[in-house]
């Protein structure tokens, strides 16, 4: 049975330990602020910085190298370089979000992660289930990039949603099912396939309406997902008006194959 100590008692610390201990590691108790890490790596097969980013490096730094113990950080940004002082070096980034230990727990199992480093890394990965890939350190800020997107711009954009629906008297709620369903069509036909709705169709005239319709400070939000949109059917176009704005998007008249049944 390998053991593992984690320094950082936050939301992905805690998950991490749970999720562990369910698989089969000894699981040391965790540190955090008012603990001495300077022992940290003494005793144990692996050490796990789970700090914020920022921190890592001089969590690093405060912990004394063993050359037994395998020193992972859950950094997705950073390189090995900010484990600098021990030899034996990995990170292990899930990919999934980790909202509360109990819920982030569940989802390590089973989840992808992306690893580099000492192959304990990879092994942890594997011991939860999960399906590593490898993400090299130049990589790293932009993998980070498009986790971001991927989940952190999902949920601002939802929270848009959500105050955009209050004016009409609706909840939320009554849109994650369309979500879920693009999210779906995503997975099914890729994101260029699976765009439908206004923009997508070069309906300017509706366009035009949603804007009149928003508060001046939702328009900027709203009116970058119109141009990534068009950024995904097609070339942009010269700029448009639309309402009081001016927007970057394709021509009004689109060929037939840009048409697109949806919202």
């Amino acid at each position: 049975m390998k053991s593992v100590r984690i320094i950082g008692p936050g939301r992905a610390g805690l998950s991490l330990a749970r999720a562990l201990a369910d698989a089969g590691y000894r699981v040391e108790p965790v540190l955090g602020r008012r603990d001495d890490p300077a022992d940290a790596a003494r005793g144990v097969d692996v050490l796990v910085i789970a700090t914020p980013d920022d921190t890592v490096a001089a969590v690093a730094g405060s912990v004394r190298p063993n050359p037994a113990c395998v020193v992972v950080h859950l950094a997705a940004s950073l390189g090995l370089d900010a484990l600098g002082p021990h030899l034996r070096r990995a990170s292990l980034h899930p990919l999934v979000p980790l909202p509360t230990p109990a819920i982030g727990a569940a989802r390590l199992r089973g989840a992808t992660f992306a690893v580099a480093g000492d192959p304990d890394a990879e092994e942890m990965a594997r011991a939860l289930g999960g399906r590593p890939f490898a993400v090299a350190d130049a990589d790293r800020p932009a993998y980070h990039a498009a986790a971001c997107v991927a989940a952190n711009h999902v949920v601002a954009l939802l929270g848009q949603v959500e105050r955009i629906a209050a004016s009409a008297g609706l909840g939320v709620d009554a849109f994650l099912d369309l979500s879920r369903a693009a999210i779906d069509d995503v997975a099914r036909l890729g994101p260029a396939a699976a765009l439908t709705g206004p923009a997508a169709r070069g309906d300017w005239a509706t366009l035009e309406r949603h804007t009149r319709a928003l508060p001046e400070d939702e328009r900027p939000g709203y009116h970058a997902g119109v141009a990534l949109a068009n950024r995904l059917v097609g070339k942009p176009g010269p700029a448009r008006r639309v309402g009081s704005e001016e927007m970057d998007g394709p021509e009004a008249d689109q060929p037939a194959d840009r048409v697109r049944a949806g919202v």
